[in-house]
């Protein structure tokens, strides 16, 4: 049986990491993923859990630890934030194309400049490419849920990929909420462990790994890899359903919330998805059909789900907490904007650009957005695209 009880979100990340109890751990401290090392490292110390944990020199270096820990047969993870992230860049793109099921926790801060260390998808977008699973969170919770998940995904033989477990930055990663630790046992049945049928130290067989690849083959590895990508898709269904029929919570790809009859749905990642609820349930009782859909699921991007799931509304709301410069705005807006264009869906989008830097979204953002879509819809004029919320103007306001 579960306990009830109240963690910060980087300590029920490090609560999922010593049930899951992986071989290594090499990590370098980073504001806000410091804690989730910090915390590992005392559970080992206090017997709590028997992981290698290694302290490195810097991201760079723990993300090339656990590249050799996994290649050698090991189930490894790390955990940084934001320059830490960008610092491992090179190694995060070998861990995907050398196919390592090894585990990132993400806590997702703003990339510089300028400097600032607050929360947002800066530096998880900007690894969208490199290959990685990525799977978000809104709760302490489902932070903590998604952890558990993490390594069926990665390891299961149609996937082979690494993952990112991802959580905003201080909004969870520091902030306590009540939660639902299950039960170790349970945790570490519902886990499994790693069945290696490659690695260095076997000497009865010896094979290379991330060898330079000639022009013969470089190619057909990375379709490989976007093969195994697709693949996710179904196994993170599926780990998902598992999941859900052993401890009671999750969902699947993305979350429906109030979706079924809305007008209009607002689409977004993160913690900042509480906000948009409570701001659905104010207007819904004001009698306005409003939804949101909440995205897990970044990497794979189910493109043909959402458009789906948002094909019936008249207009919707696509919430960036990221600028990708490149005059079209953020980059889950530019995906499901072209996933809309592909399923023929007549639905009015607006990406919107938020909580940079940890900017407040707040429930009265909502309501304007939510009012600037009906007017849109009313009138037959879109709103301009790519709207900063929250921006102060020359006023000072």
């Amino acid at each position: 049986m579960g306990r009830r009880d109240r963690m910060s979100g980087n300590e029920a990340v490090a609560n999922a990491i010593r049930q899951v109890n992986p071989d290594v751990m090499p990590a370098f401290p980073i504001t806000p993923s410091t804690e989730i090392p910090q915390m590992v490292s005392t559970f080992i110390a206090n017997g709590k859990m028997d992981t290698e944990f290694i302290p490195v020199e810097s991201e760079h270096s723990s993300m090339s630890a656990a590249l050799g820990a996994e290649a050698a047969g090991a189930r490894a993870l790390t955990a940084t934030s934001s320059a830490g992230l960008a610092y491992m860049w090179e190694e995060l793109l070998l861990a995907a194309s050398n196919r390592q099921p090894l585990v990132l926790a993400l806590v997702n801060r703003t990339l510089s400049g300028p400097l600032n260390i607050n929360a947002d998808h800066t530096d998880g977008m900007g690894a969208r490419d490199t290959g990685w699973i990525q799977i978000y969170a809104e709760t302490n919770q489902e932070a903590y849920d998604n952890f558990i998940q993490a390594y069926p995904i990665a390891e299961n033989p149609a996937v082979h990929l690494p993952v990112m477990i991802c959580q905003d930055g201080f909004i969870t990663s520091h902030a306590v909420q009540n939660i639902e630790i299950e039960d170790d046992e349970a945790v570490k049945k519902f886990v499994g462990e790693r069945e290696v049928e490659e690695y260095l130290l076997n000497p009865g067989k010896p094979i290379s790994v991330g060898p330079y690849s000639v022009v013969g083959y470089c190619m057909e590895a990375r379709k490989a890899q976007e093969v195994a990508m697709e693949n996710a898709k179904d196994v993170i269904i599926d780990v998902a359903k598992k999941f859900k029929k052993e401890f009671g919570r999750g969902f699947e790809l993305f979350e429906e919330y109030k979706t079924e009859d809305a007008d209009y749905i607002m689409l977004i990642m993160g913690s900042a998805a509480g906000t948009a609820k409570q701001a659905v349930d104010d207007l819904r009782a004001k009698g306005m059909k409003v939804g949101v859909l909440k995205l897990r699921v970044f990497r794979p991007f189910p493109a043909e789900e959402i458009a789906k799931a948002l094909s019936k509304a008249k207009a919707v709301a696509i919430m960036d907490r990221c600028e990708s410069y490149n005059g079209h705005g953020g980059p889950l807006g530019m995906e499901v904007m072209a996933g809309l264009y592909r399923a023929k869906a007549d639905v009015m989008a607006v990406d919107y650009i938020y909580g940079l830097s940890g900017r407040d979204f707040t429930v009265d953002n909502v309501y304007d957005i939510f009012a600037e879509l009906e007017d849109a819809v009313k009138s037959g004029k879109a709103p301009a695209q790519c709207q900063y919320i929250g921006l102060r103007t020359k006023e000072g306001k």
